[in-house]
């Protein structure tokens, strides 16, 4: 377990702290949950009432917070700052050492210095692996596959031929990635399936959630842009194109061929339909169904998607409408 001299942190986000200077700590916690050798954060003010509450021996709180608390650390932004604290000193997973001897390497393939491979992950023929990149156990590299240096890849994920995964990305476990896009020709009454031939590229600094598809493109490439991060259970579909830094929430299916620009975010349970657009800066409300373009910075949500004001209206005024329907019901 580390012991982190508070004045340490403090330097390393660039706080302001007029506590303990001789407090170490060992951990990052909840509010409701930390210790006296542990540090604790506010970034929602849902939760500014356990402040008083709280045994965390510091806090990480926003610069204009009100009061004084000897406890606490003023920052810009204390929910990153909590991130960087836990990256720096408290992420302590296990990763594999080394190139496991029960690991399966093709002769062809290149795996540059700094490389852990876990047991009985395959890597195919002709595959690249970048310097520093964790392979966990059980994973399947099929051939050709290129690999970006730092990148993380979790147990059970399968990579199929071709692919293209950049630096430092974080794949969880049981993803799969480049399998075919559901791609058919129907022919007198029958479905001929169409081979997918194209590709995945997943771009640098990517993070992909565990049980997560992505499919190969029928033609060409789909594409994840680079700093997008996806959650658990997503499916995209062969040929979409997701730009830079977008966030895909839980159980999100995007159909093939449609398009995000940069900086969307769509929420948990959506479905996007083939062949869209959706510009930059998208938000799309959780459970909303997106069936048309949709042009930069729009805010939509519902089912059909609609722009969230209208959602917001609609909603209000069937409230007030079954209100009135059991006030009438009463009155009778």
């Amino acid at each position: 377990m580390p012991a982190v001299p508070v004045l340490e942190i403090v330097e390393f986000i660039g706080g302001e702290y007029h506590g303990n200077e001789d407090l170490t700590i060992t951990a990052v916690n909840t509010l409701r949950d930390a210790t006296q050798d542990q540090i604790s954060f506010l970034s929602n003010a849902k939760y500014a009432p356990q402040l008083q509450q709280t045994n965390a021996g510091v806090i990480l709180v926003p610069q204009q917070a009100a009061g004084d608390d000897p406890r606490w650390i003023r920052v810009a932004d204390p929910y990153f700052a909590m991130s960087q604290v836990v990256t720096r000193w408290f992420s302590n997973r296990p990763m594999p050492q080394g190139v496991s001897p029960q690991a399966a390497i093709a002769e062809t393939a290149i795996v540059r210095d700094n490389v852990a491979i876990g047991a009985f992950a395959v890597v195919g023929d002709r595959v690249r692996i970048g310097e520093g990149a964790v392979i966990f156990q059980g994973v399947s590299i099929e051939a050709g596959v290129q690999i970006g240096a730092g990148t993380i890849i979790y147990p059970n994920v399968t990579v199929y031929n071709g692919s293209v995964i950049g630096a430092r990305c974080v794949i969880h476990a049981n993803t799969v990635i480049g399998s075919d896009g559901y791609g058919f020709a129907t022919h007198r009454g029958k479905h001929h399936k169409i081979p997918q031939v194209g590709i995945v590229r997943i771009e640098d600094d990517v993070e992909i959630g565990a049980g997560t598809t992505i499919d190969r493109a029928a033609f060409g490439e789909t594409v994840i842009g680079e700093g997008t991060k996806i959650d658990n259970l997503v499916q995209i579909g062969h040929n979409v194109k997701i730009g830079k830094h977008c966030l895909i929430v839980s159980q999100v299916g995007i159909a093939g061929s449609t398009e995000l620009g940069d900086y969307v975010a769509v929420g948990g349970q959506s479905g996007l339909s083939g062949h869209l657009k959706i510009g930059n800066r998208v938000q799309i409300g959780g459970g909303t169904a997106v069936v048309e373009d949709t042009p930069d910075g729009s805010k939509v949500m519902g089912y059909p998607a609609v722009p969230f004001k209208q959602f917001a209206r609609r909603e209000a005024i069937l409230k007030r409408l079954t209100a009135k329907g059991q006030l009438a019901r009463g009155e009778e």
